[in-house]
């Protein structure tokens, strides 16, 4: 008997909702698109990982202005600082030195997204998820069945790892995190998280430490 797994996971992720795909727009309309395997540099960034019994595959293509690069500081916020410009559909880790980590995100739409201060709340690897109270009331058939949540893996909408946004003591529900859609990097695609490559938000979450401060720039 085939299973409805893989169906009920693939539904899952396209449903619309809080950190789930809903609208893809092109921040650029001719990106470069790069293959990682070209580069033997970006190739072992992007590569296959195996991480606590799960296995992120490698990135295939991806534009060439989303892989992960050092570059100067255009923030000018304090060493620590997480920043996204979600215009430029990019998230910088402030370092010393006047430098900056460079990571390409996917945005909320217009609308949902997130913006102005937080700290770093909570960090979860292989974090689970479920929807929200508003959304199992919007549409019961499709979220109903997840009240209780769903597990962390490589088939949730949340990828390998989260960062939760936290503000005045309260979840604002938003979150940084993985996605099993590297397509989706880029675009203004989610109900208003922030989402990375698993190989990028992995990255990203060893070099931050929980309350982390956090902006969020307006789209």
């Amino acid at each position: 008997m085939t299973s409805l797994r893989p169906f009920l996971a693939l539904l899952l992720a396209l449903a619309a909702g809080a950190c789930t795909t809903s609208v893809q727009q092109a921040v650029d309309a001719t990106p470069g698109v790069s293959t990682p395997s070209s580069d033997q540099r970006v190739a072992e960034m992007y590569g296959t990982v195996s991480d606590s019994g799960w296995t992120v595959p490698a990135v295939q293509k991806m534009q060439s202005r989303n892989v992960r690069k050092l570059v100067d500081d255009p923030t000018g916020q304090p060493a620590g600082t997480l920043v996204v410009d979600p215009r430029e559909r990019y998230l910088y880790l402030v370092m010393e030195g006047g430098k900056a980590m460079r990571y390409g995100v996917g945005v909320g739409k217009a609308g949902l997204e997130f913006t102005g201060e937080g700290v770093v709340g909570r960090k979860a690897t292989w974090p689970g998820w479920r929807p929200t109270d508003d959304m199992i009331a919007r549409d019961p058939d499709r979220y109903a069945e997840w009240r209780g949540g769903m597990a962390g893996g490589i088939d949730n909408p949340l990828g390998a790892r989260a960062l939760y946004l936290y503000k005045n003591g309260q979840d604002t529900l938003y979150r940084i995190h993985g996605t099993n859609q590297p397509w989706s990097i880029g675009q203004a695609v989610s109900s208003g998280c922030i989402r990375m490559l698993n190989q990028d938000v992995m990255d990203l979450y060893r070099r931050v430490p929980q309350n982390a401060r956090v902006v969020v720039l307006p789209a």
